[in-house]
């Protein structure tokens, strides 16, 4: 008779490798909340079959096969998730477009510590933050499914082209061509060097920390003078579920001294999403007592300016996501 499986190791050798897992979830499917999903998924999957494991490749190796299976699954006849500036033209304070759109279409933030590895290599860390930038995640969901998988296994992962061949069950051939489509893709959507992330540049150095002081003081002052000399000229401002954008420093202040002016007297308080800082965003409560969660602000930090202002409204689901209360006293 054959010898039964020992099950007593199996959880924490899965929970040394969720963080991780996640992460390829998420680039894969552009959404936290999916990214959840199919981990929970895979890791069914992985008990359900773990007594026909034979180990003939390490569980790593094991848990990414049947997570790409399940991210595929999911992918399979869904539109691209997507960034407001990837949905249409840029609107201006005088022709705003203020549709909203369901939340299925936007590519949503995800906490750095869900997907950060524990102990990590410095330069791995990096990289790893690099790849999970909203515009990187946006670029791979114009790719089909499967060179999605390709590309983050080999460019981001570092996976050899024989390793990802077994995964998919396909020849390295295969995946070498499936590769290069994936860049040409990349780079005919004059995505730049989004097929392949840098490691990144803006260090949380000094002159970086004093730069988000300057923000949070100028933004909770609402001094929108000083806020936007702290911007690029050509700065993005978006606010998903809407299908607004806006660009330009002048755009933004003009946005924000007109539809915006009831963010004034806002508090934020400070978190860190997709390798990138991140703020809770809080209004005056229309009580009168204290601040409710309005919006949670991703931004871009490029050569000591902010490039981008990502504003997530849908409070509901992103502040217990981050660990963010939806009220402060």
């Amino acid at each position: 008779m054959a010898a039964t499986k020992d099950f007593t190791d199996l959880e924490p050798r899965l929970a040394e490798h969720r963080s991780e897992i996640r992460g390829y979830c998420y680039r894969m499917l552009g959404s936290s909340f999916e990214a959840e999903d199919a981990v929970q998924e895979t890791f069914v999957r992985a008990w359900k079959g773990y007594d026909r494991f034979e180990g003939r490749s390490a569980l790593r190796s094991w848990l990414y096969r049947i997570a790409t299976n399940v991210c595929l699954d999911m992918l399979n006849g869904r539109n691209r998730r997507a960034r407001p500036v990837d949905m249409g033209p840029r609107s201006t304070v005088d022709d705003h477009d203020l549709r909203t759109l369901p939340e299925e279409s936007w590519v949503e933030p995800i906490p750095d510590g869900a997907v950060t590895p524990v102990g990590a290599d410095p330069a791995d860390l990096a990289l790893s933050r690099e790849s999970i930038r909203l515009a990187f995640v946006a670029a791979l969901q114009h790719l089909p499914p499967r060179q999605r998988a390709v590309l983050i296994l080999r460019e981001v992962l570092r996976w050899k082209a024989d390793e990802v061949a077994d995964l998919l069950g396909t020849s390295v051939p295969s995946v070498n061509s499936a590769l290069q489509r994936a860049r040409a893709t990349l780079a005919s959507r004059d995505l730049g060097s989004a097929s392949e992330p840098e490691l990144a540049s803006e260090a949380m150095d000094d002159a970086h920390e004093e730069l988000l002081a300057r923000y949070v003081e100028a933004f909770e002052r609402y001094d929108i003078e000083s806020l936007v000399t702290l911007l690029h000229d050509d700065a993005v401002q978006s606010m998903p579920p809407f299908a607004l954008w806006l660009q330009g420093s002048d755009e933004i202040a003009g946005w924000m001294l007109g539809p915006g002016s009831e963010c004034r007297g806002s508090r934020l308080v400070s978190t860190a999403a997709n390798g990138c800082p991140a703020f809770g965003q809080y209004r005056p409560a229309e009580s009168g007592s204290g601040h409710d969660a309005w919006a949670l602000q991703v931004l871009d930090v490029v050569d000591g300016r902010i490039a981008a202002i990502n504003s997530f409204l849908d409070t509901a689901r992103m502040f217990p996501l981050f660990g963010l209360p939806l009220h402060l006293d």
